[in-house]
């Protein structure tokens, strides 16, 4: 039996007032939230239904891994995340209480500028990919490291600061400290055209940083061609299914295609080992440029600078070059001898005549 959503004005813990209904999925929804407490303070509420039909026994265990790990969530603390600031069970569901993040997500952009028959600027999705792999590069050094498994456009949204937040907790892993694999925070699956395969078999599924990088460059793979990635499953059946991206979007440049592709590798081996490492194939050359744009303009505004301080002195100097110019240029050319002539030098002081 299907829990129904909350309905608008409901009270949850007698400081949350929901005000309307931001997201709906199989296993809860999001609200947009009102702390009572806080006056003016805007909050959102993920909200986690229990499995249907699962035992008295499987609910308590769920219950309480889902208090040890949303615990793990409120210590987070990083700009491209939204802060988790509280979380409870109410009437048998679990709430996480975060950081209600104003803006529009990327997915609506997105589908914005194929409306214009345009793609977003490469430029613009690097930097909010350079803040992305941030946050991820985060994520994944805490102890334990944090999976998000869940990255899609949707998922990733802009203030009108311009600051980048990955929201939606849903489906975070933690990896449990005694070996590679991962257990559970919410339950939940990944939007199948951005999860990679070893993700596919849910709570035994082998995953680890590596599938947050498959994540990762799908969902730049969306943001830049405007079509969304075949997913695993087809390209496991169809190895030729995906696109180079750069066939979508030819002004995309080789760089970008190239590490794209690399973090999509079916075999999470064959990806990048790090966030660090793919975000190093991905910014590297643009960072490099930009650390001689640091030294080579602040250098010609200090030249310029100087000029206009000196602009006086400058002009003399200038009119002072014109006119040796026009003057060697005006003066008349020296006579050549005449021909068949002789020029006999003058006798010199010197000379002595026997």
């Amino acid at each position: 039996m299907l829990l129904a959503p909350l309905d608008i004005g409901t009270v949850l813990r007698d400081r949350y007032k929901i005000v309307e209904r931001v997201g709906q999925g199989g296993m809860g929804a999001v609200y947009r939230a009102e702390d009572l407490r806080l006056e003016g303070r805007q909050c959102a509420v993920k909200e986690v239904i229990p499995e249907p039909g699962a035992s008295p026994a499987a609910l308590a265990q769920a219950q309480e891994q889902f208090r040890r790990e949303a615990s793990t969530l409120a210590r987070l603390d990083h700009p491209n995340l939204p802060k988790v600031s509280d979380f409870f069970s109410e009437n048998g569901r679990d709430y996480l209480v975060m950081d209600f993040v104003p803006g529009r997500d990327l997915k609506q952009l997105m589908d914005e500028a194929r409306r214009h028959g345009r793609f977003l600027d490469e430029e613009q999705v690097l930097t909010w990919a350079d803040q992305l792999c941030q946050a991820l590069i985060y994520l994944h050094g805490q102890d334990p490291p944090i999976l998000h498994r869940d990255i899609k456009p949707a998922n990733v949204k802009l203030t009108p600061a311009g600051t980048i937040k990955l929201v939606d907790f849903g489906l975070v892993k933690v990896m449990a400290p005694d070996d590679a694999r991962t257990i559970t925070v919410l339950q939940g699956r990944g939007t199948v055209q951005y999860t990679p395969l070893e993700q596919y078999g849910g709570d035994i599924g082998h995953t680890d940083a590596r599938s947050d990088i498959y994540s990762l460059g799908a969902t730049l793979y969306h943001l830049l061609t405007n079509y969304p990635p075949a997913d695993a499953k087809q390209r496991f059946l169809q190895p030729d299914s995906l696109p180079a991206p750069r066939t979508l979007n030819p002004r995309l440049s080789p760089q970008t295609e190239k590490a794209i592709l690399w973090a999509m590798a079916m075999h999470p081996d064959d990806r990048p080992a790090s966030v660090a490492e793919f975000r190093e194939a991905l910014l590297g050359g643009i960072r490099e440029r930009e650390a001689v744009a640091e030294i080579v303009v602040p250098a010609v505004g200090q030249w310029r600078a100087a000029l206009n301080a000196n602009r006086v002195w400058v002009a003399v100097a200038v009119g002072l070059l014109v006119l040796a110019l026009i003057t060697t240029l005006l003066a008349p050319p020296l006579s050549a001898p005449a021909a068949g002539s002789t020029m006999t030098p003058a006798p010199s002081a010197l000379t002595v005549t026997p």
